[in-house]
């Protein structure tokens, strides 16, 4: 029987700031702990999922070569609880609260809990459910971690791309808060206990003074600033050390002044736009890896899109490759291998404005690599 309470770590911060490469990291990398994570996305695919369940390589076929306890907590979910139906923060009673009591249930197989939110989710109404009786009986807040898009602060954007920002608030009928940008940082901010500062290695060192300037009025001198590049998703040690912070949060979040709350005190309207946006899902067989960038990276320039994401099969490639771009800038990783019986496809969601699915089909379809007579 479990004595000690099991601790969570709220990961927070907008689309593209890399909490979902982060989680995948410590999926990837920490060893001797059963992992159970919380997605909150909403839309009709569920990529970012997709690419935490395969963190893990071959968990399924008995574990890999760190053992069985490296995986996600077993079981016919893999540990991956999805809360798609809109922002984690507007929709805690109905969403997570369930998740939570699941997870409460199986309490003597988990060891740790992480928790990913959405770009736009305040932690505040989040970790205040760590209070809730049937959870603090169980749970702790361990930190939140607030991950904030380097370039994008020291351009004074915020975000790394503010369209696709947009396109998250639009396409969530949950919403109950619309700040501004500067706002919402402000308020992840205010409740961090960590924040790390991504994609350091494209600052210079005055866009970094400046981030930490930044950083540093908005949150307590306790509260340390990290700056992290790529390479801490394959630093085990430092990974590590982002878990077993202690620090309770939910004891303190009350006492957490933000900007939503003074708008609610205030009786300020929160509006919500709800403008058209599109969104489809591409599906191809193997391709050449090189030419779907190239298709993909035309699109962008040409379209308004916001965001793209998926994986693709490469020919000759035991492993799956992810795919993503943000803005005008691709990138792409391999992140796990094909399983024995698993179809080699491509598939890619993408999400803009006034997006013509057949076209855009039609282009990328040029990488496809073609079928042998």
């Amino acid at each position: 029987m479990r004595l000690n309470k099991i601790p969570a770590t709220v990961v927070t911060g907008f689309l593209g700031s890399g909490k979902t490469t982060l989680l995948a990291g410590i999926l990837r990398q920490i060893t001797g702990k059963r992992i159970a994570v919380i997605v909150n996305e909403f839309g009709e695919q569920d990529i970012d999922s997709s690419l935490l369940r395969g963190c893990a390589l071959a968990c399924d076929e008995g574990g890999d070569a760190r053992g069985e306890e490296a995986c996600p907590v077993a079981g016919e979910d893999d540990g991956i609880y999805e809360l798609a139906n809109g922002c984690i923060c507007c929709t805690v009673e109905e969403e997570f609260l369930p998740v939570m009591k699941t997870l409460v249930a199986r309490r003597d197989d988990i060891d740790h809990i992480l928790i990913e939110t959405s770009g736009l989710a305040l932690p505040k109404p989040l970790v205040q459910a760590f209070n809730w009786p049937e959870v603090r009986q169980h749970c702790t807040v361990d930190a939140i971690i607030t991950v904030v898009d380097g370039p994008a602060v020291a351009a004074g954007r915020y975000a790394s791309d503010v369209d696709k920002v947009e396109a998250q608030r639009r396409a969530d009928d949950s919403l109950d808060h619309d700040p501004s940008l500067r706002e919402l940082l402000d308020d992840q901010l205010s409740a961090a206990d960590l924040v790390l500062v991504s994609k350091s290695d494209l600052l210079s060192p005055d866009e970094k003074a400046r981030v930490e300037a930044l950083v540093t009025r908005k949150v307590p001198s306790s509260v340390k600033t990290l700056f992290i590049d790529p390479g801490l998703a394959d630093d085990a040690a430092r990974l590590e050390a982002l878990m077993g912070i202690g620090a309770a949060s939910e004891e303190g979040i009350d006492r957490i002044d933000n900007h939503h709350d003074r708008h609610h005190a205030e009786g300020a309207h929160h509006d919500h736009a709800h403008d058209h946006f599109d969104a489809c899902v591409i599906r191809l067989g193997e391709v050449e890896g090189e030419v779907l960038e190239a298709r993909l990276g035309e699109l962008l320039k040409v379209h308004e899109i916001y965001r793209a994401k998926g994986f693709a099969a490469i020919p000759g490639k035991p492993m799956r490759r992810v795919v993503q771009a943000v803005g005008e800038r691709l990138d792409g990783y391999y992140d796990r291998l094909w399983a024995q019986d698993e179809p080699r496809h491509t598939e890619l969601v993408i999400i803009g404005r006034s997006l013509d699915p057949e076209a855009l089909q039609a282009t990328l379809a040029a990488a496809e690599r073609a079928t042998p007579a």
